[in-house]
Formats: structure tokens, C-alpha cells, sequence
């Protein structure tokens, strides 16, 4: 983003940081004309934001923004980093020394650019999977007035002009200055995807999230949070928003029943189930019935709004779950159910997420982000029951990640796909024979499964052995548009690739 883009208002440093009550001095008299956690962001007379983190301190790069022309930083004094040694430091500018600091980023930046998260509805989608499809479902879906703009895995912006993220959850400066952008842009909602390294970073701490929404809890991510138990706390603080007015929950999800009951009382919630219990929710919205088409799902509901049905050109079982959450929202926010119905039979697959490519006289195959054994058995399955064929799967796991669940990849691919082939993900960093060796541990017969470690091979054969009425699974990488090896980011795309095979097969 452009230095002129990143600049909202000139601050004085005492003015911008009044709220944390620090020591007087002169200090306080200093421009902010810019902030940043990341020193190769700073600018001239910028705050530098130097926090403590798993890849080590901010103050590791200070001598960087420095030469940047940083006029004041703010350091968190950690337990390698405690303020004695801060102090010793002797640089140029202030240095500012402040505990616990890295909650306190969020506001400092949202002050920074004028809180602009207030003037707009904020959605906050959490959960294993269905992030980026529901947070995007919903910004497609709202009724033109409200402009709804979508933060996430597969671009920032309005609904068919994304530009690229880097992470699903920018950092906390960042995110202000996107918000930032998106109301001088005109949005009136965002429906953001939210990580749990991000709650977990009190990257959007000073957000005022209006709705909360969770999608589902699985295995993932246990590499940085440790356990389940943390994985699910790290989740939950999406939930203690103190501006929060609205949770709509996947009560069918174990973890989802759970954070209900921990709800009552607190906010308004909608309860999303296929008829189960509502666990005490104030509203509903019920999956009755659905039928799993080639062409799509038809789904018939029932809610707290009344009776309907969805005809939807999505795929999969569990996007009748990402579409209750977002018919639950529409309605939550008022939207009349004909026009939230009309407006949900009109969405697109979200890019890298059961993308269709061929069919008719070739293989129908589908590009998946399913890179978790939740989401790679729900995507095997729902594809099962969409076809008739044979049904392949070409996956891979990803290196310098958590290793538990490539075995477990490996036995479900094997259990629910007739012909499997491993090959690689995004290896970063490790072996591509480890982590293939790895998933081989959970199959059964692994000698039966194909292992082609160069994915363009990979799924260029999967398309090669299948024929009409077949169903080929591209999982992993979804819409990413690189793969990365031995720490570079090469040119990748699953769908290109499989475009290309799908032209060459005769």
C-alpha cells in the first residue's frame, strides 16, 4: 500500500498515545506521521511499535527503523527484553518502554486513523474452516446499500475486485489502516475472516465487532497453539468483544454447542443446526432437508424468520452449513428472508474452494483448500455423494507445520477415495520425502497409493486415469497462486494447472 494511502492525520506523540498514561516527557512533542510494528514499513517521523513474538522482538530491527527515519518507538519489555536492558539501548530516539504491550497496538493504530471500524457493521467470522467462504458468502450476498467489503485468506476489498492478503488476519496496524481504507472507500460492512493467531495476537483488540460468527472447530494450527483446549480459547475471544451484539453459531459442532451455552445471557445469538437442539439460543435457522445434486444442494430450512428452500450451484455438505451462517446473518440484520433467499441462489464459488473445472464428457474435478483431515474427509465425502464415478484425490501436507496430522490425511484419503495420489504442498522448508513419508504412515496399503512429488505431474496423471462421470479432488493449496520450496515463493496455481490438463486430455 502506497506511503500517501498508509498517512490519515498528523498526530503529536502525547495526543495519540494519551490513553496509556505514560511518564511525561519530552518525547510527547514528537510527530507520528506514521506507525508500524514491521521496520522495513517505517517512514519519516513514524512510530515504531517493537513487540515481543515467537519469531523474537521488535527491537531485533531497530536499528532499521532507524535508518528509515523512526522519530519514537514503543517497546514491550518481555523476559528477554526487560526494561533494564531496554534502557541500555542508548539510540537517538526516545524509547519508550511499555508493558503488555502488544494488546494495546490495535487501539493505538485505530486512534492513529480515526477508528474507522465504528462507522461501518463489523462481521467477525472464526473457525476451522468455512472462513473465507462464509465471510465472503455474506459480503456477495448482502443487498447492494450496505457495501459490504471482506477481509481475508483470498483478498481485501468488495467482492470482485480482492486485492491479494498476505495473511488471513493482516497484523494490527495493518488492519486499521484497511479499515481504514474501506470506509474512504464507501463500505458500510466488512464480514472479516479472523484467525486464531490473530485473537490470539490481540490483532483486532480494538475492533467493535457487531457479529460474531463460528463456523466449526477441527484439528489445525497445534504446531503454534499447543492443544485443542488453547486452539479453542484462542477462538473464543472473538466471543468477549465488548461491542458485541450478535453471535451466530454452528451449534452441530461440538465446540460451537459449547460456546452457546457459554453465550446464554450474554448476547443475542442464532443457533445454525440440522435439527438438533437450539441449546438455548434465541433464534434458529434449521437445515431440514438437503439434496445433494450434480449441479448443486437444495436445501430446505426452517428458522425463527419462517420456512424456505435454497437452490444453490455450490458443492459440498458442509456449504449448506456455510450458507445457514449466512442466511442467519442476513436475517439477524434484518434482510426479509424472499430477498436473502433470492441473493444466496445467486452465489459463485469463492475462488480455491470446491472450484469446479470439466465435467460432461471429462472429469469433473474440484479445486479444495482442504489442507486439515476435517475438511479433506468432509470435501472426499460431499463429492462422493455429488457423483457416481470413480473419485480420486491429489493432496500433499505442508512442511514446517503440524506433522500429527499428515497420517491422519493419509488414512482418510485412503478410506473415502478409490485411487489416491500424494505429492507435494508447500514443502517450505522440510523434506518432501519426510512429509510424504509421513502421510504413507497412516495408509493401510500405501504401496496402492500413486506418489508424485512435482504437483503439476501429479495432477495432470490424477486426470490422465480418470474418465466421464469421474471425480477428481485437487486438495491443499486452493487459490493460492504460488508453491513454496526450500523458502521461495514459485509461480503455482492448482486451477491453471488443472486447466491445462483438462485442454491436453484427449
Amino acid at each position: 500500500m502506497a506511503r500517501a494511502q498508509q498517512q490519515r492525520t498528523g498526530w503529536l506523540a502525547g495526543e495519540l498515545l494519551a490513553s496509556l498514561n505514560l511518564p511525561d516527557g519530552s518525547w510527547k512533542q514528537l510527530p507520528v506521521c506514521g506507525l508500524s510494528m514491521d521496520s522495513r514499513e517505517i517512514g519519516q517521523d513514524d512510530l515504531f511499535l517493537a513487540v515481543g513474538g515467537s519469531q523474537g522482538h521488535g527491537l531485533e530491527h531497530l536499528q532499521q527503523a532507524l535508518d528509515r527515519g523512526a522519530s519514537l518507538a514503543l517497546a514491550e519489555a518481555t523476559q528477554d527484553w526487560p526494561q533494564e536492558r531496554i534502557c541500555r539501548l542508548g539510540h537517538s530516539i526516545p524509547i519508550v518502554v511499555v508493558e503488555s504491550l502488544r494488546p494495546l497496538v490495535s487501539g493505538i493504530a485505530a486512534a492513529f486513523y480515526g477508528n474507522p471500524a465504528q462507522d461501518m457493521r463489523m462481521a467477525g467470522v472464526t473457525g476451522t474452516n468455512g472462513k473465507t467462504s462464509v465471510s465472503l458468502f455474506l459480503a456477495q450476498a448482502l443487498p447492494e446499500e450496505w457495501h459490504c467489503a471482506v477481509t481475508g485468506t483470498t483478498g481485501n476489498g468488495f467482492p470482485g475486485d480482492l486485492q491479494p492478503a498476505t495473511h488471513t488476519t493482516p497484523d494490527a496496524v495493518q488492519a486499521q489502516r484497511l479499515l481504514a481504507d474501506l470506509k474512504d472507500a464507501g463500505a458500510g460492512a466488512v464480514a472479516m475472516e479472523v484467525s486464531s493467531h490473530a485473537l490470539h495476537q490481540y490483532r483486532l483488540a480494538a475492533v467493535p465487532f457487531h457479529t460474531a460468527v463460528f463456523t466449526n472447530l477441527s484439528r489445525d494450527h497445534l504446531d503454534y497453539h499447543g492443544s485443542m483446549r488453547a486452539y479453542a480459547a484462542a477462538k473464543r475471544r472473538l466471543f468477549e468483544s465488548p461491542d458485541l451484539q450478535l453471535a451466530v453459531i454452528n451449534a452441530a459442532d461440538e465446540a460451537g454447542a459449547e460456546l452457546l451455552v457459554r453465550l446464554q445471557g450474554r448476547v443475542s445469538t442464532i443457533a445454525c443446526h440440522r435439527g438438533g437442539n437450539t441449546l438455548g439460543a434465541e433464534e434458529f435457522v434449521c437445515i431440514e432437508a438437503m439434496e445433494q445434486r450434480p449441479d448443486g444442494l437444495h436445501l430446505r430450512f426452517s428458522s425463527s424468520w419462517g420456512q424456505g428452500e435454497i437452490n444453490s450451484r455450490l458443492l459440498g455438505d458442509f456449504n449448506a452449513d456455510n450458507l445457514s451462517l449466512v442466511l442467519a446473518v442476513m436475517l439477524g440484520w434484518g434482510v426479509p428472508m424472499d430477498q436473502a433467499i433470492a441473493r444466496l441462489e445467486k452465489l459463485e464459488t469463492v475462488p480455491g474452494r470446491m472450484q469446479k473445472a470439466g465435467g460432461g464428457e471429462q472429469p469433473l474435478v474440484v479445486v479444495d483448500y482442504a489442507h486439515t483431515p476435517d475438511a479433506l474427509a468432509k470435501a472426499l465425502s460431499s463429492l462422493r455423494a455429488h457423483g457416481s464415478g470413480r473419485l480420486y484425490c491429489v493432496f500433499g501436507c505442508g512442511g514446517d507445520r503440524d506433522r500429527g496430522k499428515r497420517a491422519q490425511m493419509g488414512t482418510l484419503a485412503e478410506a473415502l477415495a478409490d485411487g489416491v495420489i500424494i505429492t507435494d504442498d508447500n514443502p517450505r522448508n522440510e523434506s518432501s520425502a519426510a512429509i510424504i513419508a509421513d502421510i504413507l504412515e497412516g495408509m493401510e496399503t500405501p504401496r496402492e497409493a500413486l506418489v508424485i512429488p512435482d504437483r503439476a505431474e501429479a495432477i495432470a496423471t490424477a486426470i490422465q486415469q480418470a474418465g466421464p462421470g469421474d471425480t477428481v479432488l485437487v486438495a491443499g493449496k486452493g487459490h493460492e497462486t504460488w508453491q513454496e520450496i526450500g523458502g521461495q515463493r514459485l509461480p503455482f496455481s492448482d486451477i491453471e494447472q488443472v486447466r491445462r490438463s483438462l485442454g491436453g486430455k484427449q
